[in-house]
């Protein structure tokens, strides 16, 4: 009993593969004897990593101290992407032992061979596993069903479908982990997105999920590739924060003072206040009124004006109440920041980024991209491509509204010199009036940015843009900053924002200003334009919205 339960572990296990018959992993490994013992005792089976020890290592632990085993070498774990993602499509894989570890999404059973689908989520394509009645294991086939786990070991071979260059010739399979096939959400038939997003702790095992956390993946990575090789310096800015950097209210607020010992939590009675009614936020955690963040600019700031070029990758929140497709109470924001730097280095900056981010998912996302290309959004490659490929422009504010009054076109929203542009604006310019090219539109007025943008010398405007993609709209905001302290305490006065609350901020332009500038970019955006996703709510694992966060 116990050596074969020895042997079924030895079977199963784990990440330490070896060749057998090429330099290509096959299912080979070694487990220390203290894994065959637990096996023996009936110990829960594994099906990942496993550790082996060595005799030195032991022979070293057991003359210094009790005896102990070495933690094995972690390997990168096979996927079917590592089989079936390169050019010839697995070609080269045929006659090789592999071992697939992943979930199932159909089985076909016929009368004497069935067809079971295999996906690991390492890309968009199934390892088709061909099982026949003498296959070890088939006896569990009834509970081979859409969403069960299995792991399938075999052979892999040429397949004779027009589907896939390869296959598994199936020696054995494992059942793993069940799935009532009565009661998975997601069968085999198209399911809407607005039903996905009532089980996104499934939605990642369909087609369209799967393809689309891939691709944020890629843009993450690459995002943070672009920023360290140019020299910048990440920085982790604080997501609990005392001062409003849009200076728009709309913030969430962190607070101890409600506690939820009680049943139902605090009654209002309980909450502490001061004689003219309000609340007391001494008694708080952190005395005082705290939110969480809105955006990590301008912490990200204070160690530009240190390091000169940063950037922030991380979580932002607002508290607006907009139940649109372009909306999230929670999302991610990239904003870098350049000391010694204007306006024109910011769009020049924001330009590279892009293109570069847009190119990495072309080069190395191609079967997902082509699943968007063909079932999401057709034509997004080309429209990718003239991002990656053509020139962007660039124009005033004052000429876009010239342009967009010049157009005769009778938009639902007013054009008018002093109101900001909105989404029907900005995608007019950038994909009727320069066809498709992204175009970043500078030097807005003053009074509908922010404070801490630089005033122009004209006494109207400031030195910010945005940069406008087709089918989006505006992608990235950003301006070169108020270096000026006159200035900034100016616009502070004038947007009845306290200059106690951001008396750090103005230290830095006490102790050794510099010109800087920056931008912001809605990382759940970016991942829309690139995937052609028509709702931001799907661009984002879990979606935070009014009224929703249930996962």
């Amino acid at each position: 009993m116990a050596a074969a339960a020895a042997a079924r572990l030895l079977r199963l296990a784990p990440r330490r593969l070896q060749v057998k018959t090429s330099p290509l992993p096959a299912l080979s490994f070694q487990l220390p004897r203290t894994a065959l013992l637990a096996a023996a005792s009936g110990q829960r089976q594994r099906f990942c990593a496993a550790a082996q020890a060595s005799a030195p290592a032991v022979a070293a632990a057991a003359a210094t101290g009790p005896a102990g085993e070495a933690v094995g070498e972690f390997r990168k774990r096979l996927r079917v992407a590592d089989v079936k993602g390169g050019e010839d499509e697995g070609a080269a894989w045929v006659g090789k032992e592999l071992a697939v570890r992943g979930w199932v999404r159909t089985c076909r059973v016929q009368r004497t061979v069935t067809f079971v689908e295999v996906n690991d989520g390492s890309c968009l394509s199934n390892m088709q596993c061909v099982l026949t009645p003498d296959t070890e294991g088939y006896d569990q086939i009834d509970s081979v069903t859409t969403g069960a786990s299995v792991l399938v070991e075999g052979v892999v071979a040429s397949s004779q479908g027009g589907k896939q260059k390869v296959e598994l010739k199936v020696s054995k399979i494992t059942v793993i982990g069940k799935s009532d096939p009565t009661s998975f959400p997601i069968q085999k038939k198209r399911a809407s997105r607005e039903f996905l997003r009532t089980v996104a702790h499934l939605r990642p095992r369909t087609n369209t999920f799967g393809a689309v956390t891939r691709v944020r993946n890629a843009l993450a990575y690459a995002t943070h590739k672009f920023f360290q090789d140019n020299g910048f310096v990440w920085v982790s800015s604080p997501i609990i924060t005392a001062s409003d950097c849009e200076g728009a209210g709309e913030q969430f607020y962190v607070t101890t003072l409600l506690s939820n010992s009680a049943e139902g939590g605090s009654l209002l009675k309980d909450i502490p206040s001061t004689k003219d009614g309000r609340v007391d936020w001494s008694q708080d955690f952190f005395c005082k009124p705290a939110f969480l963040t809105v955006s990590g600019q301008l912490n990200g700031e204070t160690y530009a004006l240190a390091l000169s070029d940063i950037y922030t990758f991380g979580p932002t929140f607002r508290a607006e109440n907009s139940n649109t497709a372009r909306h999230l109470a929670e999302f991610w924001m990239i904003e870098p920041e350049l000391a010694f730097a204007d306006l024109n280095d910011d769009m020049a900056c924001a330009t590279a980024y892009l293109q570069y981010v847009v190119k990495y998912i072309l080069d190395n996302c191609k079967e997902d991209m082509d699943f968007f290309n063909t079932w999401v959004e057709k034509g997004i490659i080309d429209r990718l491509n003239d991002v990656v490929e053509k020139n962007f422009v660039h124009l005033s504010y004052t000429d876009a509204v010239e342009l967009l009054l010049g157009s005769k076109k009778n938009f639902e929203f007013p054009v008018k010199w002093g109101l900001d542009l909105q989404s029907e604006h900005e995608r007019y310019i950038t994909e009727v009036a320069f066809g498709g090219r992204p175009v970043i539109i500078r030097d807005y007025p003053k009074e509908i940015k922010a404070f801490y943008m630089r005033q122009n010398d004209d006494g109207k405007t400031v030195a910010a843009m945005d940069l406008l993609v087709p089918r989006v709209g505006e992608l990235i905001g950003g301006s070169q900053r108020e270096e000026r302290l006159d200035h900034l305490e100016a616009r502070l006065d004038e947007q009845n924002l306290s200059k106690e609350s951001y008396w750090w901020y103005l230290d830095l332009r006490r102790y050794g200003s510099v010109p800087h500038a920056g931008f912001g970019l809605g990382f759940e955006r970016l991942v829309q334009f690139a995937t052609g996703i028509d709702n931001i709510r799907d661009a984002i694992p879990f979606p935070r919205v009014p009224g929703s966060a249930e996962f």
